[in-house]
């Protein structure tokens, strides 16, 4: 029975990612070089400047640390924001989070678990675990001068990756929910 159980997981977690891998265009953030990448067939498409957390150049560890993660995530919801013009939503923590924080103490077993089975089953990881939630890349909202230069100069998000409000509408014709989004240094 063990067995049946075990195969069945595979086979979601394994159609989950064939169908993310339908999709031609990949999203690549270089955080050392505040550059947002749209690629296809690892050809660059469009490349923007992106701002990135403030709290600097680690991975994101938990909540409220202000650092934007590295690793291999998904857009899993695209909504409007009133706050941020649009906000595409990444499946943070990844597994590989969820096993660094269960490591270094930031979350029990029991959370760890559900972040693993949001995974295996294609759902939103967790937003409410130390680790932290609700990563994304979205706009800037309402553009004003000092806004913008801002965003030219300096990294000034929570840990998200934010481009202006024209590039977020333009990559929005690139991506999906499944989108790869690859966070690298």
């Amino acid at each position: 029975m063990k067995k049946w159980v075990l195969l069945l997981l595979l086979s979601l977690f394994s159609h989950q990612q064939v169908s993310w891998a339908e999709n031609a265009y990949k999203i690549v953030i270089k955080r050392s070089e505040n550059k947002l990448l749209v690629q296809k067939n690892d050809k660059v498409i469009r490349s923007y400047h992106a701002a990135i957390g403030s709290g600097g150049r680690k991975a994101k560890q938990k909540e409220g640390d202000r650092l934007t993660p590295l690793g291999s995530y998904h857009i899993v919801k695209i909504k409007d924001s009133e706050r941020f013009h649009l906000f595409l939503q990444l499946d943070y923590p990844s597994v590989r989070d969820a096993i660094n924080g269960l490591k270094a103490g930031h979350i029990k077993k029991s959370q760890y678990r559900r972040i693993l089975d949001a995974h295996i089953f294609g759902g939103i990881p967790p937003q409410n675990t130390a680790l932290g939630g609700v990563i994304g890349i979205h706009g800037i909202g309402v553009e004003t001068k000092d806004k913008l230069e801002i965003h030219r100069i300096a990294n000034w998000t929570q840990g998200c990756i934010a481009l202006r409000n024209k590039e977020i509408d333009e990559l929005l014709t690139f991506v999906r929910v499944g989108t790869e989004v690859k966070i690298m240094e």
